[in-house]
C-alpha cells in the first residue's frame, strides 16, 4: 500500500511538471513546461543549478517520509532553500519528530535542518483552513508589491505561526516582507529564516522571531 501511494505521489509530480492538467504530456507541452520552470528558477537567487538541487533535496526527503511512515508525509511540510531545510507541521509524539529530522539529514546536499515541528498542537480542519488563508494572503501581498522580489520567498503557516524563508535583496525589502506577515489577521507569531543577499548562506544564524501584537 505504501509503495502504491509513493508511486502515486511521484506520478502526480511528473504530471504537474508536464502540464497534464492543461495540455497533456505532449512534446510541445513538456518543452513549454520545462522552459517555464527554467525561467522561474533563473530568476531566483542561486539560479537554475541551486533550484534544481533544492528540488532534488525536497523530493528525497518527501520520498523518505513516504517510505518510512505515511503520517510524516501527510502531516509535515518540507521547504528547501539553498540546501537549508525547513520542517513544519505537527506530529503525535516526540519520537516521530526526531525521526523526521533524522530522515531529513540523510538527503544529500543538506546544509542545515530547521526543525519547527510541534508535538500534538494541531488545531484540526478549521486551524488548517485559517493557516492556508494566512499563507495565501501574505503571498498575494508580496506578489503585488513592486519593491519585493516575491519569487525569492517561501511562506508556511502552522497554527497561526508564520515561517518566512528566502533571500532578501536588502534590509528594506526584508522589513516590508515581515511587516506584511505581522499585519495579517490571525497571525500569532512570525519566524524569519531569511538571509540578506550579501550574507553567506553557510554562516546563517538562527531564526529571528517577532510576536504579532
Amino acid at each position: 500500500m505504501l509503495q502504491q501511494k509513493r508511486m502515486r505521489f511521484l506520478s502526480v509530480l511528473l504530471a504537474s511538471a508536464c502540464g497534464l492538467l492543461v495540455a497533456g504530456c505532449s512534446p510541445t507541452s513538456m518543452a513549454l513546461s520545462s522552459a517555464a520552470s527554467i525561467g522561474v528558477a533563473a530568476e531566483q537567487e542561486g539560479g537554475v543549478t541551486g533550484a534544481v538541487r533544492d528540488d532534488a533535496i525536497q523530493l528525497r526527503i518527501v520520498d523518505a517520509y513516504i517510505q518510512h511512515d505515511l503520517k510524516l508525509f501527510r502531516d509535515l511540510s518540507v521547504t528547501v532553500k539553498e540546501g537549508r531545510v525547513l520542517l513544519t507541521g505537527a506530529v503525535p509524539n516526540p519520537d516521530m519528530r526526531v525521526e523526521a529530522v533524522r530522515l531529513a539529514w540523510q538527503a544529500p546536499n543538506v546544509k542545515q535542518v530547521l526543525n519547527e515541528i510541534s508535538v500534538n498542537q494541531g488545531e484540526g480542519v478549521s486551524g488548517a483552513l485559517v493557516d492556508g488563508w494566512i499563507t495565501g494572503n501574505i503571498k498575494t501581498r508580496l506578489m503585488f508589491d513592486k519593491y519585493v522580489q516575491s519569487i525569492n520567498y517561501n511562506i508556511d503557516t502552522v497554527d497561526g505561526n508564520v515561517y518566512v524563508m528566502g533571500v532578501a535583496q536588502n534590509q528594506s525589502e526584508l522589513e516590508r516582507v515581515l511587516a506584511y506577515a505581522r499585519n495579517t489577521d490571525h497571525v500569532r507569531n512570525v519566524i524569519s529564516y531569511v538571509r540578506l543577499k550579501y550574507q553567506n548562506p553557510n554562516q546563517m544564524p538562527g531564526a529571528a522571531s517577532g510576536n504579532n501584537g
